[in-house]
């Protein structure tokens, strides 16, 4: 059962990797058995890149604006002169808060950029060899508010029901291919997105009185679920949304 699960000798690609979601699934996919390539936008990745080399797992790291679609053409291309990556998960994503009535066009737009339309084409891009090579894991990480609406986080809304969607439509043209598209969904997690919310006492308290687990998830809670879309375990699931919220779509 442990080989069904290994990625020893396989790449992983991590967007967003530098802190909560995706450091915790970069270090999980390493301690799986894979390389990491880091994806982010700012020159700190220091603390993943430490936690990788803890697991004995080799990195390599690249800069880039997902705000920026313009950009991830040329950055695909740089990657992929250097990497065969086996697995991709699509994690960078921004949230911006602002009442619907109010929302101002320079939310909706970064938002969009980043969650939806750079995910689009960096998939687009880095499937391209997998479907040559009829072999790929790609995970995209969605949201509760892939199914709910959410309060005053419209242009989120919007792109994480986008993301389960895309999910959906990918796994339709690509399982045929041996490429397995699925998405994780986490529930209410503990990472600098959801800070407004911990530190808002009555939002605080009405989240935490619905999660049947009765805690805010840890970013770690979510390797588990990566680990097992990622491997062969999973070469059977197509298109699906794993929810990973300690009971909360339950309730």
């Amino acid at each position: 059962m442990n080989e069904v699960f290994s990625l020893k000798g396989k790449t992983a690609l991590v967007t967003g990797a530098r802190t909560g979601i995706g450091q915790a699934i970069s270090v999980g996919l390493a301690e799986a058995g894979a390389n990491l390539v880091l994806l982010g936008h700012q020159d700190n990745m220091q603390e993943t890149e430490q936690l990788i080399n803890q697991t004995g797992r080799s990195y390599s790291t690249f800069l880039g604006d997902l705000s920026n679609t313009s950009q991830v053409g040329e950055l695909c291309k740089e990657i992929l002169e250097k990497h065969q990556i086996d697995i991709l998960v699509n994690n960078a994503g921004i949230i911006r808060r602002e009442p619907a009535a109010d929302f101002s066009q320079d939310n909706w737009d970064a938002v969009i950029a980043t969650n939806l339309s750079s995910l689009f084409f960096l998939t687009q891009s880095l499937a391209r060899p997998m479907l040559e090579r009829k072999q790929g894991k790609i995970v995209n990480i969605a949201s509760l508010l892939s199914f709910q609406g959410g309060i005053t986080v419209p242009s989120y809304t919007a792109s994480k029901h986008a993301v389960a969607g895309l999910t959906k439509a990918w796994a339709n043209e690509w399982a045929a291919h041996n490429i397995q598209v699925n998405a994780i969904a986490p529930g209410y997690i503990s990472t600098n997105n959801t800070e407004a919310l911990r530190n808002n006492e009555d939002r605080n308290t009405s989240i935490l009185s619905r999660i049947p687990a009765g805690r805010w998830g840890e970013a770690s809670d979510m390797a588990g679920a990566a680990v097992f879309l990622a491997s062969p375990a999973s070469n059977y699931v197509n298109g699906h949304v794993l929810v990973v919220d300690g009971g909360w779509l339950a309730r």
